[in-house]
């Protein structure tokens, strides 16, 4: 009887299903990431002791502490934010607007804004914020 030697083992042959894992959880990691909708430009929300989570929202406003100003994660004028509210209120006057304000603007600025939403008949208006720490909660 003939038997064929065995051949060599490779040490490439272990490797191989960790390669493929890893990979895997690469392309998983980063169609992951990139489902997640990111704001136009950065924003540092005020704090706030209050611990209501905004839930779902109808429209939401940016407003960033250069005094830009995004609707829906589209940077608009405000001119262009009051033109394209009017007809969504118009369409639905239960809109819910929330409004997510940099804490360094101005709040002259958010005060301005509020009330120009207001005039075009805004009645449910939530001013976003963030959960102060605990430790200075206490304080």
């Amino acid at each position: 009887m003939h038997f064929t030697p065995p051949r060599p083992k490779n040490e490439d042959d272990r490797i191989l299903p960790l390669i493929n894992v890893v990979f895997l959880l690469l392309i998983f990691f980063m169609l992951a990431g990139s489902l997640s909708a990111s704001d136009p430009f950065k924003i540092d929300p005020a704090h706030s002791a209050s611990q209501a989570s905004p839930g779902e929202m109808d429209v939401q406003i940016l407003m960033g502490s250069d005094g830009q100003i995004a609707l829906d994660g589209v940077v608009v004028s405000q001119s262009d934010l009051i033109a394209t509210l009017t007809p969504r209120l118009a369409e639905n006057p239960e809109t819910l607007v929330r409004l997510r304000a940099d804490g360094g603007i101005n709040a002259t600025a958010v005060i301005s804004v509020m009330e120009k939403l207001h005039k075009i008949g805004v009645t449910r208006l939530k001013l976003l914020t963030v959960p102060v720490p605990e430790t200075e909660v206490l304080q």
